[in-house]
This record gives structure tokens, sequence and C-alpha cells, in this order.
């Protein structure tokens, strides 16, 4: 069961999204309309140090008009390797690097309008390097122990979605399907 494009109109042309407008015929046969913002995916860090403190960033959302504390995370370029993207974002926002990449999981952020996936990895064997940021992050990285990292999810303290994800998986042990890194 599923949905016919009938057309699709590129609506908007950005930096980071685009978005689409599809016509679509619904399994009963009535026809719609479907807002997608295509996003060519994303990957998220879980860096742990060797006395097990995750590495956060905290920085300003204007979509939300707040400062979060999240994971490290940045978009895919167009066919990039999401292992080859991981790297470059640790060491971009937080200054280090990593002997040990481990791939934890993929998931779609919000398939209800995007076309986002997301792809989560465990990091270890933390060196400093020292951060490089792109021009417009203003990124503060904070050291917060695993246990006390999953009591802020719990409270609310991180409240963004890739963050929690990450956080619950490493925290709770779950393993996803297997994927060479």
């Amino acid at each position: 069961m599923g949905e016919n494009v009938l057309a699709s109109t590129t609506v908007y042309r950005g930096r980071i999204f685009n978005v689409r407008v599809d016509t679509v015929t619904f399994p009963d046969g009535r026809t719609g309309t479907r807002e997608i913002v295509e996003y060519p995916g994303a990957v998220v860090v879980v860096a742990l140090d060797d006395a097990e403190q995750v590495l956060l960033v905290r920085q300003y959302r204007h979509a939300v008009g707040r400062e979060l504390l999240e994971l490290p995370a940045g978009k895919l370029e167009p066919g990039e390797d999401p292992l080859v993207c991981a790297r470059r974002e640790l060491a971009e926002e937080t200054g280090y690097a990593a002997r040990e990449w481990q791939f934890l999981l993929e998931y779609y952020s919000t398939p209800g309008f995007t076309t986002e996936k997301m792809f989560l990895y465990r990091a270890a064997g933390l060196e400093a390097t020292g951060p490089a940021p792109d021009s417009d992050e203003f990124i503060q990285v904070v050291k917060v122990p695993l246990g006390r990292a999953l009591e802020m999810v719990a409270a609310g303290e991180i409240c963004d979605a890739k963050s929690i994800v990450g956080l619950l998986v490493v925290g709770t042990g779950l393993k996803g399907p297997r994927r060479s890194a």
C-alpha cells in the first residue's frame, strides 16, 4: 500500500535543503498533495572518552530560539559516506578525533515531511586535535558523564531528538544492524 506520484514540483532550493510538492494518488483513489523537505541526511556521534564522559555541544538554535545541548552531528554531502562525515563533524565541532568507530543505527528523523535519514555512530579512543567549526557555528564543548547525560534526557535538559536517540541507544546498550565502520 503506497501512494503514486502524479507530479512533483520543487518550490524552493536552498543551501541546506529543498522543498517539493508532490501530487499523489492515495490508496483509495483520491488525489492530494504532500509537501516534502529534501535533505541529504546527517550523522550523529556519541563520542565517549576513557572516563565514559560523552562529548556534547552547546549551541544556539535559531529555529527554536534558544541554546541546546546536543550530540555532535552534521549534514551529509550528496553521495558522502556517513562514516567520513561522522569523522569530519566530530573533529569540526568538538576538536577531537577517534581511533574507534562503531555504526549503531540508522533512522528517519521525521518521515512525515522530510527525506532526512540519520546515521548514528559511537566513537571512542578520543584524541584532542583542536576545534574547527564552520564559520556560522558558535559552539561550546561540554563533557558530561554518560549516566548524567541520560538523567538530563529524562529531565528535559537534552531535548533534541537526535541526541535523545543517540544517548538512549548507547546508554541502554541497544545493538542495531551490523555495518562496517
